[in-house]
C-alpha cells in the first residue's frame, strides 16, 4: 500500500468542497479550507502534493494566494491546479497567463476531475 498523495483544495463554497473531497477522497487525502487566509495557516503546517484553488473568491482570490504562494520560497515549488467556473475564452486566458499546472472546470464530471488529477499525477 503506497501512501495517498496529499491534496489541498481551497474554495469559498462549502458545497463544492464537499463536492470534490467526495470525487477525489478514496485515491487521495483530502483536505479543505474555505479561504486563501485559511489556506496560507494550513500550509505552515502541513505540505499538500497539490492545491486545487478556486480562482474567484472573497477577500483574497484564488490569483492574489497563487501570487503568495509563488512569492514564498517554502510554498513556491507546491503545484496549483486551478478550479474555476471560468469557462469563456477570456477567463481560460486570464488564468493561463498565470502559468499555474492546470486548470478544471468546476462543470466537470467527477470521472474527468479524477483523470485529470492522476494524469497530473503520473506525468511528474
Amino acid at each position: 500500500m503506497t501512501d495517498k498523495k496529499k491534496l489541498l483544495v481551497v474554495d469559498d463554497d462549502p458545497l463544492m468542497l464537499r463536492t470534490v473531497r467526495g470525487w477525489l477522497s478514496e485515491n487521495y487525502d483530502v483536505s479543505v479550507v474555505t479561504s486563501g487566509q485559511t489556506a496560507l495557516a494550513f500550509l505552515k503546517k502541513f505540505t499538500p502534493d497539490l492545491i486545487l484553488l478556486d480562482f474567484l473568491m472573497p477577500v483574497m482570490t484564488g490569483p492574489e494566494l497563487y501570487a503568495k504562494l509563488k512569492a514564498d520560497e517554502v510554498l513556491a515549488n507546491i503545484p496549483v491546479i486551478f478550479l474555476t467556473g471560468k469557462d469563456d475564452a477570456e477567463g481560460l486566458e486570464e488564468i493561463n497567463s498565470l502559468k499555474p499546472q492546470g486548470c478544471i472546470l468546476k462543470s466537470s464530471t467527477p470521472d474527468e476531475v479524477k483523470t485529470y488529477i492522476s494524469s497530473y499525477f503520473q506525468n511528474q
